[in-house]
């Protein structure tokens, strides 16, 4: 087993290659990069260019800025100066294949740089934002699980009843609404919208925080976490729940649990002592894969809504401005925690049917 995982350990390496090396380069031939925008924000007027230069660390750039601000007219052109000196304050006076190289090079070393708008290292960005991403996450994950699992288990054991129907019909409907539609819903109808005052429309904690004693702090992020955690919770319910009664349903029909109820064994003793192992190992091993799913990609619009500056809100804004640290240093954050991820799902595989051996295979 221990040579298993060295060698999936080790595959982590070229396969972040690869992932770097094809977005690398498909980033940067695409058009529309940090210049183009610098350039147009320029072509737009000296206050527009000032305003979106007067974040960076150049400060070539301001006096450039400064001389055109009584002459500037976009029809007229650029001084070809300044596009030169805002293509090296971004690193593109270089060859590609240099500034890969060195990207290769800094990411080796975990150095990711600093944002190209936001004058801040991509690595505190992204720490900054990982509070808020594991919230919802972690949160939306257990309560899914929790939630699920015994829904799933109390199907099975009554498939084809009144309960089994009216269940799958209310699981059914919940995964047809949208979660952004949802929060949207629970921000009209108790955020202030048009009825009840009674959560906060943004923020994960209050500006008092730091000011409250523990309980006070534990009731503050439950009184933020609540709404977005209810909207990303409600559509999750249906593939987990149906998973865990089909998988449930196989086991009861095997030929070992009719060999348990010959021998006397009540139903529970069978449910929980036999079936439920060999049930679950899917739907448990899962775990680290859908806490990362929902890490990553599930709380984008519903971060946006209730204005929580999270991960999916800094990879979506970085895209927008072709702010390349960000988006590079958030994919090798993003492909190395998912990486990890399938080694810790397999572990769990191991961990609860012991005769699994992936090293066999």
């Amino acid at each position: 087993m221990l040579n298993y995982f060295l060698r999936r350990l080790l595959l982590i390496i070229p396969t972040l290659f690869v992932i770097l090396t094809i977005n690398f380069f498909i980033v940067q031939i695409a058009p529309g990069g940090p210049v183009d925008q610098a350039i147009a924000l320029l072509e737009n007027g000296p206050q527009a260019a000032s305003n979106a230069l007067s974040s960076s660390d150049s400060p070539a750039l301001q006096p450039l800025t400064n001389q055109h601000d009584s002459t500037y007219r976009g029809a007229r052109g650029l001084d070809p100066q300044i596009v030169s000196l805002i293509e090296k304050q971004y690193g593109f006076d270089k060859p590609i294949f240099e500034r890969y190289l060195s990207t290769l090079k800094n990411f080796l070393l975990f150095d990711f740089g600093n944002s190209f708008f936001k004058s801040e290292s991509v690595l505190g960005l992204i720490i900054n934002s990982l509070p808020v991403s594991i919230s919802l996450g972690l949160w939306s994950t257990l309560l899914v699980y929790l939630i699920s699992i015994p829904l799933g288990i109390r199907k099975a054991v009554k498939d084809g009843s009144k309960f089994d129907f009216w269940s799958s019909t209310i699981i059914i409907i919940g995964y047809a609404i949208p979660p952004f539609l949802l929060a949207v819903l629970l921000i009209v109808l108790f955020a202030g919208g048009s009825y009840w005052d009674l959560f906060p429309l943004r923020g994960l904690v209050s500006a008092n925080f730091d000011q409250l004693d523990n309980w006070g702090k534990i009731k503050d992020y439950a009184w933020h976490i609540c709404l977005p955690t209810i909207s990303m919770v409600i559509g999750g319910f249906a593939s987990l729940t149906m998973l865990t009664k089909n998988s449930f349903l196989d086991e009861i029909r095997k030929q070992y649990v009719v060999t348990a109820r010959a021998k006397g064994l009540s139903e529970r003793k069978i449910l929980y002592k036999h079936v439920f192992r060999n049930a679950t190992l899917l739907i448990v091993s899962g775990f680290p894969t859908a806490f990362v799913g929902i890490l990553f990609t599930g709380s984008l619009l519903i971060e946006i809504i209730f204005s929580l500056h999270g991960l999916g809100l800094l990879g979506y804004e970085a895209i927008i401005q072709r702010d390349y640290p960000v988006i590079f240093g958030s994919l090798y954050i993003f492909t190395l925690i998912g990486l990890i991820t399938k080694i810790l799902s397999d572990l769990m595989y191991m961990l609860i049917d012991p005769r699994i051996d992936f090293e066999a295979r």
